[in-house]
């Protein structure tokens, strides 16, 4: 039985760390997963719940950018396609893949983000608009990050900035598709994971609250650098307690 003080715990690592990533521009589920795990929450119901408030965080912004105009949905199709059917394919394979297993490769995810992060600028290895790129690289990370449960943007904009693609055109259509895949996903472990509804609701109240509170801190000023900073460190140290824990 959850706790009126686990509940507390829950919604308050939800809400610090959606809102520390959202200001950073990052996925919250790649520390919000094992954090969740490591304060006492089955490895299954974390990962639902990270797909939750990874869906509820980009929705937003997907909205946003498609009202504006500045999203280029026929460079995004690809990628929908590809993870609206590997996504929920990954989800559900995680279910006869042991925790273990699952948990190692999570925490190289950590890792990977962080490096990711320090890197400011990433070359071009192959320019290709052809939509079969797209596609294989939404396949292969859509099946991972169902699997795992964390959002796939990690992976997918570095992929793209190396195919050639700008930053922005492939942010925005990466905080397009995400919306679609985690839900697909998050619907996915709903059928084998008893899920706690209250949970659910505290969970995702503070995924609503993540994104005003990210947007209102960077209004007031807070460099974007040193956000990103600060969840490396983060991510890094999140690593090291998981390697630790293995």
């Amino acid at each position: 039985m959850t706790s009126l003080a686990d509940y507390s715990l829950y919604f308050g690592l939800s809400l610090a760390l959606s809102t520390l990533f959202a200001m950073g521009g990052v996925g919250s589920a790649i520390a919000l997963v094992p954090s969740l795990s490591m304060a006492g929450l089955g490895f299954d119901l974390a990962r639902a719940l990270g797909l939750l408030v990874n869906t509820a965080a980009t929705a937003a912004a997907s909205v946003t950018h498609f009202r504006h105009g500045v999203l280029d949905v026929r460079f995004a199709l690809p990628l929908l396609l590809a993870v609206l059917v590997a996504t929920p394919v990954g989800a559900w394979s995680s279910q006869f893949v042991p925790h273990a297993v699952l948990e190692a490769i999570l925490t190289v995810f950590p890792i990977l983000a962080a490096v990711l992060l320090l890197i400011p600028r990433r070359p071009t290895l192959l320019r290709s608009d052809s939509p079969w790129p797209l596609l294989a690289i939404g396949g292969g990370v859509g099946l991972l990050s169902g699997m795992l449960g964390v959002g796939g943007g990690t992976l997918l904009m570095p992929a793209l900035i190396l195919l050639g693609h700008d930053a922005k055109k492939a942010a925005r259509a990466i905080g397009f598709v995400i919306p679609f895949s985690t839900a697909g996903a998050f619907l996915t472990y709903l059928s084998f994971t008893p899920m706690d509804w209250p949970l659910l609701a505290v969970v995702g109240v503070s995924a609503i609250l993540e994104g005003y509170l990210g947007a209102t801190i960077l209004h007031r000023g807070l460099s974007a650098a040193h956000v990103k900073k600060l969840i490396t460190a983060l991510l890094l140290a999140l690593a090291a307690k998981m390697i630790w824990g293995l």
